[in-house]
């Protein structure tokens, strides 16, 4: 396959699978497309992404769950909770994230609210003093965790000086700074689309692979310069408008060979 016709391949599948039906009704993004103010959408849309791993249907039952513990008011819990408001989340647990891993998470997206100023300042600064994304993510990783926390937490957030794709991170970040009119927000204007990174998973990374555009065989931190990198060939404005064509080609077209939706 030529580059041209490669490219022809990814617009036309781009177009296809970037609509509300299969990253919207289906998909945990749904939950800060329950929201209208910008804080609740960012707060909700990063918790929907970080528990975004797993079947489909529990995933979204587990981020209902937690919206209801917060009262479907994630930015005024956070900025008004006092320390035994979190007692309810205890017993919260989805997989291998539990109640302290939870409780760690919103505390620290709390603090990044009153002492950061949110999460959208946060990563555009960081992006405006390294114009890299992946120093980005270094820069959000080390305000993330300035909380003390266990060990066990860590394993739930991307750290890329590890190695991590951080692929629900990037998720996140796809959600919030591209704007397509119907499936991403679009909320942050810092940031441009073309210093985006793909959100690399299992069916992204062996389309790519297929279709020559990545030969890492791990699916780590390099592996997401480089097929990022091969997108911006052929997008340079919004490379990661392709994850659509590749996650639909890896998902939707073989869904039926496993049991569990493959995104995350």
């Amino acid at each position: 396959m030529t580059k041209s016709e490669l490219k022809e391949l990814l617009d036309e599948k781009y177009i296809e699978y970037c609509k509300s039906e299969f990253f919207i009704e289906t998909d945990p993004i749904q939950i800060p497309k329950y929201f209208e103010d910008k804080e609740d959408i960012e707060i909700s849309g990063f918790l929907a992404a970080s528990l975004a791993w797993g079947q489909r249907p529990t995933i979204i039952k587990k981020c209902k769950e937690l919206m209801h513990l917060m009262e479907f008011a994630p930015y005024d819990f956070l900025m008004h909770a006092e320390t035994n408001d979190y007692a309810r989340f205890k017993n919260f647990k989805h997989r291998t994230f539990n109640g302290y891993d939870c409780i760690y998470f919103l505390q620290s997206l709390a603090n990044i609210y009153k002492k950061h100023g949110g999460l959208e300042q946060v990563f555009t600064q960081a992006y405006q003093r390294h114009n890299d994304m992946i120093e980005a993510l270094k820069e959000w990783y080390s305000i993330f965790t300035e909380l003390p926390a266990e060990n066990r937490v860590l394993r739930h957030i991307a750290n890329v000086n590890k190695g991590s794709a951080a692929k629900r991170i990037n998720m996140y970040l796809r959600w919030m700074v591209r704007q397509d009119g119907e499936v991403d927000f679009g909320l942050w204007h810092h940031i441009p689309p073309s210093a985006l990174l793909i959100p690399l998973d299992l069916h992204t990374g062996n389309t790519s692979r297929q279709l020559g555009l990545l030969n890492r065989k791990q699916n780590d931190c390099k592996a997401v310069i480089e097929l990022t990198t091969r997108l911006r060939e052929f997008d340079p404005e919004d490379p990661i408008r392709y994850d659509f064509a590749l996650f639909g080609l890896g998902a939707f077209e073989r869904q039926s060979s496993t049991p569990d939706f493959p995104r995350f």
